[in-house]
């Protein structure tokens, strides 16, 4: 093992220059003038296994974009680890506010910047970089690997779920690894082992059958801006809890040892408001915030319009108004359940003066892998031994839909071990990735995969 560390230790310079090459790739999955840079990236990715060692190494044409899958299966009687990734990206957008090329990285203050640098290639290179370590020193892995690296995460991953599901045997594992998320602090070693779901919903509210003048015709009409204000209104009480019935009724509370473990990060609220430039921070009455970000439903509009929007003035009586609002849920809340009662409870709120339309427009499923499972407990010895530090376990506030489908198709945990930071400004310009995470990223991946195969005896 030790050959395998020194190995990456002095091999970290030249996975530098390979990530650069890769971020040099403008693979812009939700824009069709990049469809030749997907395919570029694809091939690009699948090179990569190549070098490190995998064979089956497969690009996999999808209605979109490819797949490509790779696998090394010669450690008999041990457990399998499928890797999963992607190599597509944000769009650069807007472009006078990078500092430099986005598609042209740079290394300044110890870190790499450019898009895609943390979400995802900066973060699967890692795990395709630990697995070469293994087979340039030893020649052999202590498990068997599998990887999937798609070009569709920015854009709701639909074909990969449609491979998935025809595909259970192929990618058949006893966990998923996955980096995609962030460390609670900087040089802080963390797993993340859960995952809020989320229901979202779009409101018209209309009322005439035109837009009207405001002074010949207001007082004698619903407005649906005024009557849509007081249908959200409504939806949560002075205390901030959501006011749909049910709403609550399968909500799967904070264990004890969760608890615990919200205690010991010893967040500060404090500085939490500071950060987001509010005087004091909001939420549901009788949680602490941790445990609202993690592991309690809310209710959100993001966003309303209708009516005049433009600059200046115009006296307008709109005939409709509409409003986008999201749910994240958590376990065991069903997010086909809670859209239904979402939309009996706001039908019930209008009145028969305007007309409604609910739209269920997508959701995902919330989850929680227990603490004591195996693989969760090799990956928090993997990043202590790395990091030389004690491992922390957080839950994520916001959704990756996919993981869900790979925890119910493939019923194997999810391990989610993210190596950026909440600063990185992923899907911002400027992102960015500490050079030093990437290399703890390259040995934690490393550590992991000998803890696992040992845990798993």
């Amino acid at each position: 093992m030790q050959e395998v560390i020194n190995h990456i230790k002095s091999n970290k310079d030249n996975y530098v220059e390979e990530l650069k090459d890769y971020l040099r790739i403008p693979s812009i999955s939700t824009t069709s003038s990049h469809k030749k840079d997907m395919a570029k990236c694809a091939k690009f990715v699948s090179g990569k296994l190549k070098d490190a060692g995998m064979s089956k190494i497969k690009i996999i044409p999808t209605a979109g974009h490819p797949l490509v899958y790779g696998e090394w299966m010669k450690a008999k009687g041990k457990p399998t680890v499928l890797i999963y990734g992607h190599y597509d990206v944000q769009p650069v957008d807007p472009i006078e506010l990078w500092e430099s090329d986005p598609f042209e990285p740079v290394i300044k203050n110890g870190k790499i910047w450019a898009r895609g640098a943390n979400d995802n290639k900066g973060q699967n290179f890692v795990h395709i970089k630990s697995v070469e370590a293994y087979m340039k020193t030893i020649g052999k892995l202590p498990v068997n690997v599998k990887f999937l690296i798609e070009g569709e995460e920015e854009i709701g991953s639909s074909n990969l779920e449609t491979f998935l599901k025809k595909n259970k045997k192929l990618l058949k594992c006893d966990a998923v690894l996955i980096s995609d998320t962030s460390l609670y602090a900087e040089g802080v070693p963390t797993i993340n082992y859960g995952l809020r779901g989320l229901a979202y919903m779009e409101v018209e509210i209309t009322g005439p059958n035109k837009d009207l003048h405001s002074g010949s015709f207001g007082g004698s009409v619903a407005n649906p801006i005024n009557e849509l204000a007081r249908l959200i209104s409504k939806l949560q009480d002075k205390n901030n809890k959501v006011t749909i019935p049910n709403f609550y009724k399968d909500v799967l509370p904070f264990t004890k040892k969760e608890n615990e473990n919200i205690k010991s990060l010893k967040f500060s609220d404090t500085k939490y408001a500071k950060e987001l430039g509010v005087k004091e921070l909001q939420g549901e009455k009788g949680f602490n915030t941790l445990q609202r970000l993690w592991g309690r439903p809310t209710l959100d509009c993001n966003g309303i319009w209708g009516g005049f929007t433009e600059e200046g003035a115009k006296t307008v009586l709109p005939s409709k108004a509409t409003a986008n609002i999201s749910m994240r849920l958590v376990p065991n809340q069903d997010p086909k359940k809670i859209a239904k009662e979402f939309t009996k409870y706001v039908k019930s709120l209008v009145p028969k003066s305007v007309k409604i339309k609910v739209t269920d427009m997508h959701g995902g499923s919330p989850i929680v892998i227990p603490l004591d499972d195996p693989a969760i407990l090799a990956a928090s010895k993997a990043t202590s031994k790395a990091f030389g530090k004690k491992t922390v376990y957080t839950r994520e506030g916001g959704s990756i839909p996919i993981v869900v489908e790979f925890v119910n198709q493939l019923k194997a945990p999810a391990i989610l071990m993210g190596l950026g930071l909440d600063s990185d400004n992923i899907h911002s310009p400027n992102e960015h990735f500490s050079l030093r995470s990437f290399e703890l990223g390259v040995l934690s991946s490393a550590y992991f995969f000998e803890e696992f195969a040992n845990l798993k005896k």
